[in-house]
């Protein structure tokens, strides 16, 4: 069993203010950073006491120092206190195992009109970064990582900064287990509902009103993925989000649409794939084919990544857990059963070399 230290971070000169912005309601902020990291938290005055194994108090100190900075202007909210905290997970990963430095992705981060976009862990400072290195990125991973929120921020920041010209929004027209029948309206009206994700994230980003004259000027394009055929997309910013629906002739033919100036984002969940029973998915296929391809880079998401509700990520655990308990019983019941079908073989073959013997 790992013993218990302590540890002292002091913030000397730290108001009264900006410890209540830290503390929140009644330490609320104190209560959870201990719940979830299984720490004892005391402090007096500008000292704070930490209690607890070497790994959670080494990042209970890293976390106070993030809120402290995070409170200097404002209370912080409990949502953001997740999310600080659900970064801290990952952010210890951003050390080199080899060479114990960093690798520089702590000052990744993205403008927008609306503020500026800070990436939450490891993860998502990696994917980031090759987002704006790279012509060709993937993100993969399960819900609530940030994958599509991320690849448009940098659409938007690289917009705003005039490195490209337009922002095409793609995605597959597959229903997700339900059948919605004929949606009325025109193009747009009938792939908005798959897109809303993205929509969601360009309101935050820019506003509505701004979006709204940005599709009029089709700056912003939105177009289900059957109608990128033919089109060769040059100074674009192309995301296509929920890609593990695409079948691989539809992944093939995006991803060979991109021209001079251009870059291309491409996210899915490859454990949620909505194709008919026996489809593959276009990009549990293209991962596996363009491994090779150093220019294309691929950032896969784990649990411990997710940045939305912390049942989220509970939750993304659990059906893992599921998933590989019923493949190891899977395995197992196959394993039982061919070792049945040698003993009868073995049984028959000798019974029949013994009536062979006796003939």
């Amino acid at each position: 069993m790992t013993a218990s230290i302590r540890r002292t971070v002091a913030f000397p000169g730290i108001s009264m203010e900006h410890t209540k912005n830290m503390l929140g309601a009644y330490n609320g902020h104190l209560k959870q950073i201990e719940q979830r990291l299984d720490v004892n938290i005391n402090h007096r005055g500008d000292v704070f006491y930490i209690d607890g194994e070497l790994d959670a108090v080494e990042r209970t100190e890293s976390l106070l120092q993030k809120l402290y900075e995070e409170a200097a202007s404002a209370q912080v909210s409990a949502d953001a206190l997740h999310l600080i905290i659900q970064g801290s997970q990952t952010d210890r990963e951003i050390v080199d195992q080899s060479t114990q430095e960093h690798t520089g992705l702590d000052d990744v981060w993205l403008q927008t009109r609306k503020g500026r976009i800070n990436p939450r862990g490891a993860n998502q400072k990696r994917y980031v970064q090759r987002i704006l290195q790279s012509d060709i990125s993937f993100g993969v991973g399960p819900a609530g990582t940030g994958k599509t929120y991320l690849a448009v921020a940098a659409a938007v920041d690289m917009l705003e900064r005039n490195e490209i010209q337009r922002i095409l929004l793609v995605r597959p027209a597959v229903e997700a287990g339900e059948k919605l029948g004929f949606l009325p309206g025109d193009l747009t009206q009938k792939i908005d509902p798959y897109l809303r994700p993205l929509y969601d994230a360009l309101y935050e980003m820019l506003g509505f009103e701004k979006v709204a004259k940005l599709i009029e000027r089709q700056v912003i394009e939105v177009a289900p993925l059957a109608y990128m055929r033919g089109r060769t997309l040059n100074h674009s910013f192309v995301i296509l989000d929920e890609a593990q629906n695409t079948t691989p002739e539809q992944m093939k033919m995006f991803l060979t649409r991109l021209g001079f100036g251009s870059r291309a984002v491409i996210t899915g969940d490859i454990t949620q794939v909505d194709l008919p029973r026996g489809q593959q998915s276009g990009l549990a296929h293209a991962l596996r084919v363009l491994e090779p391809v150093k220019e294309i880079h691929i950032t896969h998401f784990h649990s411990r990544d997710v940045v939305r509700h912390q049942l989220v990520q509970k939750i993304v655990e659990a059906y893992d857990g599921w998933d590989s308990e019923q493949q190891r019983i899977g395995a197992k019941a196959r394993a039982e059963r061919k070792a049945l079908q040698e003993a009868l073989i073995a049984e028959n073959d000798s019974a029949a070399d013994q009536q062979h013997q006796h003939a």
